[in-house]
């Protein structure tokens, strides 16, 4: 369940990238005692190029997976609730394949990834879990020897384009320095423009919305840099191409978060969210936060004839 605008911001933030690569399945429920997982991830084939424009993020996406990003230290009882997930899903799938009558190989089964943004992923759950590292793998990743999971510490990842789209969910100054090193990107990088999109709609839902947290409100200054980036190259490409188109293209910015909140968007509805003005827009960026199913856009539209 998405809980604060972090969490938000850091399912939105893998789903643009990964959704490139394969199947993206956000706050997915898994049989048995209910649990909701935030990323579940199922691989393309044949998405090398973009893969490769994902660095480590991509070594991820390589295999079916589930992700768990937080936004403080991971603590045991974090770990352990995360694993249970795991486990419910593998054993899912085994049934799933039972049923269709096919043999799940072990070296098929879901991995689990956990990411802290904090300096250091807790010792005293990295020794309890028996994690150790890879030398495949960046500095930061905890592998444990028990379970199919891996404990990244995104403030201990080197400082290169591989971890960059890892880092971009750190906090304070690492985050930062990722949100410098995006802007830096050529223009024609193939992840650039997709994740200036979603992390400028999240400005502004944060910039409109009222008793943010400190983290909420560092996150929104953070964020600055990229909304303004993205919005004057937004108005640059609509003095080339007509003011209307511009504008156009953050009404199907906010149509394609909409879709991945809540699912298809019925045409009627669409027609309506295409004629809403600019301040409509920022202001439907920010309730879409809350927004769980159709009938809350539906209900939130009425309210503009009201």
């Amino acid at each position: 369940m998405t809980r604060t605008h972090h969490d938000l911001f850091a399912k939105q933030h893998l789903e643009a990238l990964l959704e490139t690569v394969g199947d993206v399945n956000s706050s997915r429920k898994i049989v048995s005692e209910t649990h909701e997982v935030d990323i579940l991830f199922v691989p393309h084939e044949k998405v090398q190029e973009n893969l490769a424009a994902l660095g480590v993020l991509g070594q991820i996406a390589t295999h079916l997976c589930l992700i768990e990003p937080f936004r403080n230290s991971v603590q045991l009882d974090d770990v352990e609730d995360c694993i249970g997930k795991l486990i419910d899903f593998t054993q899912e799938c085994r049934r799933q394949a039972k049923r269709e009558k096919q043999n799940l190989k072990r070296a098929e089964y879901p991995q689990l990834w956990i990411l802290s943004p904090t300096v250091t992923v807790s010792n005293r759950v990295i020794e309890h879990f028996g994690a150790v590292q890879k030398p495949t793998w960046p500095f930061g990743f905890y592998f444990s020897q028990s379970f199919r999971t891996a404990l990244v510490a995104i403030h201990q990842l080197p400082v290169n384009e591989a971890t960059l789209w890892l880092r971009l969910m750190g906090r304070d100054g690492v985050q930062r320095r990722a949100i410098a090193e995006l802007l830096a990107l050529l223009p024609d990088h193939p992840m650039k423009r997709r994740t200036m999109e979603h992390l400028a709609v999240l400005q502004i839902s944060l910039n409109v919305g009222q008793n943010l947290t400190t983290d909420e409100r560092a996150l929104a200054m953070n964020l600055t840099p990229v909304y303004e980036k993205w919005r004057q190259e937004t108005l640059d490409e609509g003095q080339q191409r007509g003011l209307e188109q511009g504008l156009q293209h953050e009404r199907s910015l906010i149509l394609r978060l909409l879709s991945r909140k809540i699912g298809s968007i019925a045409p009627t509805t669409e027609t309506q969210i295409r004629s809403l003005s600019l301040t409509q827009l920022e202001a439907l960026g920010e309730a879409l936060l809350d927004f769980s199913q159709a009938s809350d856009l539906s209900d939130w539209l009425r309210t503009l004839g009201s």
